[in-house]
């Protein structure tokens, strides 16, 4: 990484409220700026502009210490300014993160004496900061930051009453009544044209953020021990612990916040292509990853699982399982908790009969019994032993300072004992995967385990562009059966194709999905991808239709909103010029098939698509 630090003679202000300039900080392309001031009352204030139009409107910017709001009487002082240019292997929407902004650490005094400093950074498609307060013993953060979004933008948002397993609501911003709670990311679309989504990065040692309406076009942040508890987290542990955890947190020695993040794209390319939650994220442990996300032991795949459609629950019907994963070349086989009634020799036999055809053996374990840490560690060992390669971690449920704390002690542990990781019940990602390139996926969506819910179409057509912004999702995609309900099998194969999870669990019956006419591009859809673009007209809560590559190859993937359309695909476009074209598209008479063709391109010829409403389509190119 390549950073430079300099002291910006623009940027040195006299101390004192009313004498203080505003600090801007612009994007390496020039495009978007972030900037700090004053306001004649003494609050620190911040807006972040692109292209000269509002993103945020100016809002109060501030950390609680105490009680104390460090951005009320706030003075601005010297500002030193850095660059980053860095580029690193990455997983998942591509292969390569790019690492670039221009940045400033600002000097803040507060009246009361404490002073303390705003990091702040600026990407050519968003921004970032921080607080870092200096100072020693027990002192307890609280949050004090507004995000004002300009009149008229459209926003999408989910409350918390399933913490992150919601549906999204689209409203204007003037329409999102005051209280309402957010689950970040919280994606907008701005009234001038672009888009914005607010999340946070490198959630280490703090509580997770949620935003909650106050009126006046304007969310707060609001830390976990102030959330609603969820319905999941009283059914599991009930009201008195929800209301143990209703208690901030404090924090020894000095305070370090996650980094807010705010997405500024011109387009819905741009957007689901940012790297901005990573980059603030702090890098692996080579001790424990030498080689980051390429750690040989860090496997990305996909996995099937025996929980939403059928198959025997005992130790026959796993075996047979493992059989089928490796017949359609997955990875993995995600096992519940069915494991834990196997004796020792029987899981062994597991293991060694799923290795012997390529497939690893995950095992799900609820949280509560890993959190000491002696046991978990204990358990860890034994399993890693055994050969099983991973666990999936279920009922986290809250985002309060020390289920946070969990999370980082079971990804430590497990990464000493080479074990990859799937949350569930979980919170939106923060930047996990960065540190700990053990975490292959984790929930923290409303996924195809919901089988009350009558229609997908708005939802999988809204997620890719607000829930994906913050990383990895485990969404357990493509089922044909009656769970999969207005959408078609077209679709639901496409919807493995558009998420984003280095390990891809599938939702479906392993045979169904090895008799589906579409089988070849099935097995054909990795995990990982090198690149991917956001195609037009993709459009929010209408449709999601994007090309990734993988090597050589192109899948140009579409899950369509609930109206029909017709699409256009140009492989000349994704450098296919001559080639074969392998597509799997909608029946348009029937939901519950399909229609597979193979021609070859040539020159200019262009691909057009119909899809029926809640359809989809594959199309694999190859040259």
């Amino acid at each position: 990484m390549t950073r430079t630090f300099l002291t910006s003679v623009a940027l040195v202000a006299v101390l004192g409220v009313s004498a203080a300039p505003p600090v801007t900080i612009s994007s390496p392309d020039g495009k978007i700026s972030l900037a700090l001031s004053v306001d004649g009352s003494g609050q620190l204030t911040w807006h972040v502009t692109r292209e000269g139009r509002a993103v945020i409107e100016p809002s109060a910017l501030g950390i609680r210490v105490d009680g104390v709001d460090l951005g009320k009487g706030a003075a601005i002082g010297k500002s030193d300014t850095y660059r980053i240019d860095e580029r690193y292997p990455w997983r998942g929407v591509k292969s390569e993160a790019v690492n670039r902004a221009n940045g400033a650490r600002v000097a803040v005094r507060h009246s009361g004496g404490q002073a303390y400093t705003v990091d702040v950074r600026v990407f050519d498609d968003g921004v970032a900061f921080r607080h870092e307060v200096p100072g020693s013993g027990r002192r307890v953060p609280d949050a004090a930051t507004a995000f004002a979004l300009p009149a008229g933008s459209i926003v999408w948002t989910h409350g918390l009453r399933g913490h992150y397993e919601e549906l999204y609501e689209r409203r204007t911003i003037e329409e999102v009544p005051s209280g309402t709670w957010a689950g970040p990311p919280v994606t907008f679309k701005l009234p001038g044209g672009g888009y914005g989504s607010i999340t946070e990065a490198d959630l280490r040692g703090y509580a997770g953020m949620a935003l909650q309406a106050e009126g006046g076009n304007t969310f707060r942040e609001r830390l976990g021990h102030d959330h609603p508890p969820s319905y999941p987290f009283t059914l599991r542990f009930g009201d008195d612990e929800a209301k143990r955890l209703s208690s901030p947190a404090a924090i020894e020695g000095p305070i370090r916040t996650p980094w807010r993040v705010v997405f500024a794209a011109a387009d819905l390319h741009t957007l689901v292509n940012s790297d901005i939650v990573h980059n603030v994220s702090a890098p692996p442990d080579r001790k424990l990853f030498p080689e980051g996300v390429r750690t040989a032991w860090v496997k990305p795949g996909r996995a099937v699982w025996r929980y939403l459609d059928g198959g025997e629950n005992n130790f026959a019907g796993i075996k047979e399982f493992s059989r089928l994963a490796g017949e359609l070349g997955f990875e993995y086989q995600v096992v519940e908790g069915l494991w834990t009634r196997f004796g020792e020799a029987e899981l062994k036999e597991l293991v060694e009969y799923s290795r012997a055809r390529n497939v690893g053996i995950i095992l799900w374990r609820h949280r509560r019994t890993l959190h000491d840490r002696d046991e978990r560690r204990r358990l860890f060992g034994a399993l890693s032993k055994a050969g099983v390669a991973g666990l999936k971690v279920d009922f986290l449920d809250h985002e309060a300072r020390e289920v946070i704390d969990l999370y980082q002690d079971i990804l430590r542990d497990a990464a000493e004992f080479k074990l990859v990781i799937d949350f569930h019940g979980a919170n939106k990602p923060a930047g996990e995967a960065r540190t700990w390139p053990n975490e292959l996926t984790r929930e923290g969506i409303y996924g195809l385990e919901h089988k009350a819910i009558k229609e997908w179409a708005a939802f999988n057509t809204t997620f890719p562009f607000a829930r994906m912004l913050a990383g990895h999702a485990d969404y357990t995609p493509v089922v044909f059966g009656e769970r999969r309900r207005e959408t078609s099998w077209a679709h639901q194969i496409a919807s493995a194709a558009i998420l984003t999870s280095p390990l891809l669990i599938y939702g479906g019956h392993p045979q169904s999905l090895l008799s589906n006419p579409a089988v070849e591009i099935i097995k054909g859809l990795p995990a990982t991808w090198d690149e991917t673009r956001v195609l037009p007209p993709s459009e929010i809560g209408e449709l999601a239709m994007f090309a990734r590559r993988s090597g050589t190859t192109w899948f140009v993937a579409a899950m369509n909103g609930p109206a029909a359309r017709t699409v256009t695909i140009d492989p000349a476009a994704l450098g296919v010029s001559r080639g074969e074209a392998l597509i799997a598209r909608d029946r348009l008479d029937d939901p519950a098939a399909i229609d597979i063709e193979r021609r070859a391109v040539s020159g200019g010829q262009r691909i057009e698509i119909a899809m029926r409403p809640a359809g989809g389509f594959v199309v694999r190119l190859t040259r």
